[in-house]
């Protein structure tokens, strides 16, 4: 079975370079093409791994037309990952988004774009296998104890908040819960699907979620830590190669994991 080959966007950022090594180093892909705002060089050697050959490029729109890509791996910033992805699908290349900040007019906009040239894609909030269960494990609870609040903690460097991750870990308790509208104060924190979410943002963190429920005489906590950027990995590597086989876009690394 041939390789995959994968372009990445935002190789020189820090998930970038995270990707190009994971990509690397699988042995059923093939990094072909690495493109960023700047030209940092061989993609390899930015990431702290041996040279590879592959340049990083600033033209994604050339570089898709010039070399034979798969499947594009997007982490950049919302402003830049709508334009990435849609010239993806001019190109018939199928794309796993990682991005965070996208809006939902910005994510229904790619889903109209992938269904009229049925290109298959995956826009991902949290790559971390552990997060996915957070949220299943949170949708189960709501239905017991409706009442609940999120924090959400990361690193200084993630502008956008309330974090992805928080905003579909709130519509995952809405649905177990059976509200759409739910009970949260508006007055502390931002409120998403009824749930108050509070965001954090200090040097030394990473990612990390926690999901606080309560009810009489009692709380649970159900919380998810990611202390280095490589627990992202294996869920990045898994929506890559499931994407191979879609001819349509899913929302979250859940629906890749039936």
């Amino acid at each position: 079975m041939a390789a995959i080959r994968v372009a990445v966007a935002g190789a020189a950022g820090r998930m970038g370079r995270e990707v190009v090594r994971a990509v690397s180093g699988a042995s059923d892909m093939r990094l072909v093409a690495a493109v960023d705002t700047k030209e940092a060089g061989d993609a390899g050697t930015v990431a702290g791994i041996a040279p590879n050959g592959v340049m990083i490029s600033t033209d994604l729109a050339s570089t898709l037309k010039n070399v034979d890509v798969d499947v594009l791996v997007d982490f950049t910033v919302a402003r830049a990952a709508l334009e990435n992805v849609t010239t993806a699908i001019a190109n018939n290349v199928k794309f796993v988004v990682g991005t965070s900040g996208m809006g939902s007019e910005a994510v229904g906009e790619l889903l109209r774009k992938a269904e009229t040239g049925k290109v298959g894609g995956a826009v991902v909030p949290n790559f971390a296998l552990g997060a996915v269960l957070m949220m299943r494990f949170a949708r189960a609870a709501a239905r017991y104890f409706p009442d609940c609040e999120i924090i959400e903690l990361h690193h200084d460097g993630k502008v956008d908040f309330p974090s992805g991750t928080a905003k579909a870990t709130a519509h995952e308790i809405a649905s177990g819960r059976g509200d759409t509208v739910g009970k949260g104060d508006a007055g502390r924190g931002v409120v998403e699907m009824g749930v108050p979410i509070h965001s954090v943002r200090l040097p030394g963190l990473v990612a990390h979620q926690e999901v606080l429920f309560g009810g009489p005489g009692q709380l649970l906590t159900i919380r998810h830590d990611s202390m280095g950027r490589d627990s992202f990995m294996p869920g990045v590597l898994l929506a890559v190669r499931k994407v191979m086989h879609l001819d349509h876009v899913v929302l979250g690394l859940d629906a890749l994991l039936e």
